[in-house]
């Protein structure tokens, strides 16, 4: 079931009447929020409701066995069953037929022909961020940072709340979880900003995101036979649709948790509007590079190690940041790319010179904010063009034909309907779309505090506004990107 679907509008607001209507009872509640998130997931197929209930049921017994043992290597073994076989249906479901053909392929520079077969794998929607949130549980568990639970149903709706379950955020036991235990009263404040939220995310997903889809499609499919300007337009395109798209899917997701009650981590922080790498990456999917951090970076050593340690666990948590994405050698090859752009930063030990927004309590920022927003931004563009590519030999291409003598042209979008919404209404969206976000960038989401001091009239107005344009200049209806992750 899709955010930006009729059939959602549908789902939310009886999930919400219903779920209030049983506020007396905290159970009932926990209950009402297992059952609609298994509907939710079940929408898309109800066969990999099983997968997921399996992994609810192996680790919140993993936890139980955890609370029961004392013996270190006896736990050390406990927590390696919640590795491996969270891991296992992982790397299965995502990574198997990947395995193969490289290995096939492998064979084959040998003059060896392998007769080993491919499967036709379906990958269930949501595997890799809800492994990743119950893997979270176990090891903090085992590391005694959180008592383990013993109610399933308030685990069940833990690791199943529908509003992140899919795409994320990525959320952490120690903070999810004791929500659950919780009586909460609804809140019509909360619920106000949870709705302003929401409002914001489906402009993101509905306006930018999926009309920039459209033409980033038709650049990234017709790259022979584009021009060099027009294939960086293609990248700049993809560049604002994988933003509007992936944080527009965290901010609906954040403010409909804060209707039922729910407080979700944060997962972007205006990127884009970033002076160095190291910057981007503690504003872009935040969830997810905090988890890696925390429970692959640190373990291996962090930082504190010399130098040839700081590059090793840079590029181990960069690269399998990047495979986590996907199994296609482009994901890898991304993640590698930010690892270089990230190493002399850390190497010099300026990753944490830009901590605060930038400009902050300023309208304007400063030149040499200008430049360093416009290289960071540059670099991430072009380390997103191997994130599209169907595979290397796409990205190569795309980048010789970006660097090619028809780089200065006037970039012309070939096959571009007549019904869709012209390039230069576009360029307007994304120019009003940028000034919002400038404007908002010291709150959580743009628009949180926007108009709150107006007066009714204008502050509605505003909201109206945003209604009308996600209404006239909506994209085709296209899947959530980080729902093949």
């Amino acid at each position: 079931m899709l955010f930006n679907s009729i059939e959602f509008a549908i789902f939310l607001p009886i999930v919400f009447a219903i779920y209030w209507i049983l506020s007396r009872s905290l159970r009932l509640q926990n209950l009402f929020i297992v059952i609609s998130s298994f509907f939710f997931y079940g929408w898309w197929d109800w066969r990999f409701l099983s997968l997921l209930s399996f992994s609810i049921i192996v680790d919140f017994f993993i936890g139980r066995a955890l609370q029961y043992q004392e013996n270190l290597s006896k736990r050390r073994f406990i927590l390696w069953i919640s590795i491996i076989t969270n891991l296992g249906f992982l790397g299965f479901f995502k990574y198997y037929n990947f395995f193969v053909d490289n290995f096939i392929e492998a064979f084959s520079l040998f003059g060896k022909q392998l007769d080993v077969r491919t499967l036709n794998i379906i990958l269930p929607v949501g595997i890799s961020f809800y492994t990743f949130q119950t893997l979270s549980y176990t090891i903090d568990v085992y590391k005694r940072k959180l008592e383990p639970t013993n109610d399933i149903i308030s685990f069940a709706a833990f690791v199943s709340f529908f509003p992140q379950l899919v795409a994320g955020p990525i959320e952490r036991a120690t903070n999810l979880l004791p929500q659950f235990y919780k009586r909460r009263e609804f809140d019509y404040d909360k619920a106000v900003n949870g709705m302003r939220q929401i409002l914001w995310g489906l402009f993101k997903k509905i306006v930018i995101a999926d009309n920039c889809a459209e033409v980033a499609n038709i650049i990234f499919e017709n790259a022979t036979d584009s021009s060099g300007s027009t294939l960086v337009l293609g990248a700049l395109f993809f560049t604002f649709q994988i933003y509007g798209d992936f944080s527009g899917y965290s901010d609906i997701a954040i403010g409909t948790a804060r209707l039922f009650g729910f407080g979700l981590m944060r997962n972007f922080a205006f990127p884009y509007f970033s002076r160095d790498i190291a910057e981007f990456w503690r504003r872009w999917h935040i969830s997810l590079s905090t988890w890696f951090r925390d429970y692959l970076y640190i373990p291996l050593g962090g930082s504190r190690g010399g130098t040839w340690m700081k590059v090793r666990n840079t590029f181990v948590i960069f690269i399998v940041s990047g495979f986590w994405h996907g199994a296609n050698w482009t994901f890898i090859i991304w993640g590698t790319l930010n690892a270089f752009y990230f190493l002399p930063l850390l190497l010099a030990n300026r990753n944490r010179t830009h901590i605060e927004i930038v400009a902050q309590g300023r309208l304007l920022p400063s030149f040499n904010d200008v430049m360093s927003m416009f290289s960071t931004f540059s670099l991430t563009v072009f380390a997103w063009i191997f994130f599209r590519a169907e595979n290397l030999q796409h990205a190569i291409l795309y980048i010789k034909g970006i660097f090619s003598s028809s780089l200065f042209s006037i970039p012309i979008v070939k096959g571009l309907r007549t019904t869709d919404n012209s390039l230069s209404v576009l360029f307007v969206l994304l120019f009003v779309f940028l000034m919002i976000e400038w404007i908002g960038r010291e709150e959580q989401f743009a628009i949180e505090k926007l108009g709150l001091k107006w007066k009714k009239p204008f502050r509605y107005m505003m909201y109206y506004l945003i209604v009308i344009s996600i209404f006239m200049y909506a994209g085709s209806e296209q899947q959530f990107i980080y729902f093949q992750f």
